[in-house]
């Protein structure tokens, strides 16, 4: 039997809202707000423990709500919400009526894999979350073996990132670590780095990125920091033609991780 909620003042919609707006209350919650079908059905393929279904009967049915969810919705509370109710946790019209609240994932790198074809995105201090989802999208179409974010200033599952990755913020192995850890990762397996900085001499193109590798990309506003310049294995830059001297951040990285595709043949074989 589904709870129903009428009242847009109901406790469970403003413990939602206080998630949606709240790093710290996520993460003293352990848990997640995951609106939309597609990002919905990537978590439960992910394999997500769901706690929590809201659904608005006007929008889908509990039926198809049920099937979304699959064997992972059974375990889970169920509430029927209403119109007026869900609209204040639905972020945009195209939700489909479905949010459920998940367990906060928990990734090191050590949950990575390695392989000898391995390609894995560094970024540093990311601050915005729309171009950390646009990125993860990125590493989804790549399939890279793993998206590290190092000392971040935004929450990887802030529901603006979630949105923009469409979901794929759960289909990419993602770890969140610091400097000096990453950097003993990358050395004890042997993985090449190749950071990318408006400064450098080499271009991206004329490097062989085969092998096993890790992209490095810096902050949208100052790009990397001096230790990841000084640490990293190589120094890169893209080509620049125009008046500019920089790409946003997400662009910079599908130019570098599609590069190593095309060496691979774009047939990169992967850990997963």
């Amino acid at each position: 039997m589904n709870a129903e909620i009428t009242s847009p003042k109901n406790p469970l919609i403003k413990e939602v809202l206080l998630l949606q707006s709240k790093s710290r209350e996520r993460k003293r919650e352990n848990l997640i707000v995951i609106e939309g079908r597609k990002e919905v059905s990537l978590a439960v393929a992910a394999g997500l423990a769901v706690r929590k279904v809201l659904f608005c009967p006007d929008i889908i049915t509990e039926e198809d709500a049920r099937t979304l969810l699959g064997t992972p919705g059974h375990a889970a509370e169920w509430y029927a919400v209403s119109e007026a109710a869900f609209s204040k946790i639905s972020y945009r019209e195209t939700t489909g009526g479905v949010v459920v609240l998940a367990d906060l994932p928990d990734r090191s790198l050590a949950d990575l894999p390695v392989g000898d074809q391995s390609v894995y995105i560094i970024l540093e201090a990311v601050e915005k979350p729309g171009n950390l989802g646009a990125i993860c999208r990125v590493a989804d179409a790549a399939r890279v073996d793993g998206l590290i974010i190092c000392d971040p200033h935004t929450d990887i599952y802030n529901p603006n990132a979630i949105r923009s990755s469409l979901g794929c913020v759960f289909t990419v192995p993602v770890a969140v670590s610091t400097f000096d850890a990453t950097l003993d990762w990358l050395h004890r397996n042997r993985i090449v780095s190749y950071a990318a900085e408006l400064t450098a001499s080499e271009y991206y193109h004329r490097l062989d990125l085969r092998g096993r590798i890790a992209l490095v990309f810096g902050t949208e506003a100052t790009g990397l920091t001096e230790q990841w310049i000084h640490e990293a294995d190589h120094r890169v830059k893209i080509p620049m033609r125009g008046v500019i001297d920089s790409l946003n951040v997400n662009t910079s990285v599908a130019i570098l991780t599609f590069e190593a595709m095309r060496q691979r043949g774009f047939g990169m074989t992967t850990a997963r």
